[in-house]
């Protein structure tokens, strides 16, 4: 039998999925449900353009309520301050700088369902967060690249 996948995300990624759930079911589906009734009073449904787009959503938003669903049922939540202050771990955040001598740059890491690098939020799945995980303040780690190629980068802090 295959062990249960979890989800290890922080407290507030487990509640922004909570909130997109409940945005899901309490205000999209009911919104899909009435463009569909809506769509069904034109006529054929087979030439119904309209019809078809709305069932395609609804389609869409159900295989996304069951997804939500799974992460929330299966999530861990990962507690911070389970580590050494110092040392990297899921939730925290930490500031680190290429070497030589690069500027430095900042991220939180957070589990793969709250991933945001734009938002600087990397996935603990990541090739710079599995680097960086379980090193302290002052480490210098080498992080491997997609293109086989390696970088070197030493942690200056790491926050909650």
């Amino acid at each position: 039998m295959s062990e249960e996948k979890t989800f290890p995300m922080t407290a507030e990624g487990r509640t922004k999925l909570e909130a997109e759930l409940e945005d899901l079911i309490a205000n999209q589906r009911p919104e899909i449900t009435k463009r569909i009734q809506i769509a069904r009073s034109y006529g054929d449904l087979s030439e119904n353009s309209e019809y078809q787009s709305a069932k395609d959503e609804q389609a869409f938003v159900e295989g996304r309520i069951q997804t939500l669903r799974k992460m929330i049922e299966s999530a861990e939540i990962i507690d911070p301050n389970a580590t050494a202050a110092d040392e990297v771990s899921l939730g925290k955040m930490v500031t680190f700088k290429e070497l030589p001598d690069e500027e430095p740059e900042t991220y939180s890491i957070v589990g793969s369902t709250e991933s945001d690098p734009i938002a600087g939020k990397i996935s603990n799945e990541s090739a710079m967060a599995v680097a960086l995980l379980g090193k302290k303040v002052g480490d210098t780690v080498t992080v491997p690249l997609p293109s086989g190629e390696s970088i070197r980068v030493e942690i200056l802090k790491v926050e909650k």
